[in-house]
């Protein structure tokens, strides 16, 4: 009974990167808070070099046995939130490549239209096809 906490807090925090990172990808403050959470990271990882038996206790408060299972926990989170970072990245890219890639296609078919009217002065539209 005492590792449901842990399980449910673990899980929920994963809900919570996907719905936060999912609907709010493009905007700033999103941007932001990967910077301070990364922040946050570092510190605690320099942190629980230090004090490794804080980290055992902190486990032991959630109903982890050991320090080193609650860090692989949260390195699994970790490693969820980094995949799910370069899924949206990846996918706004490809959104935006696929914007260029049509507004240079409809540039190139107008330039081509109208060189070909340059060419043959006089003729309409219809005359020219």
């Amino acid at each position: 009974m005492k590792y449901i906490w842990i399980q449910l807090l673990l899980l929920l925090g994963t809900g919570a990167l996907v719905l936060t990172f999912v609907r709010r990808w493009d905007r700033a403050h999103t941007r932001a808070w990967k910077r301070m959470a990364f922040a946050a990271f570092i510190l605690a990882n320099v942190y629980a070099v230090f004090r490794p038996q804080d980290v055992t206790w902190i486990a032991n408060q959630l109903g982890v046995g050991r320090g080193t299972d609650l860090v692989l926990y949260l390195l699994v989170i970790a490693m969820a939130f980094m995949t799910l970072n370069s899924f949206m990245r990846f996918r706004s890219l490809e959104a935006k490549l696929t914007d260029l890639a049509r507004a240079i296609a409809v540039n190139d078919g107008q330039r081509v239209n109208e060189e070909r009217f340059a060419e043959a002065p006089g003729q309409t539209e219809t005359a020219s096809r």
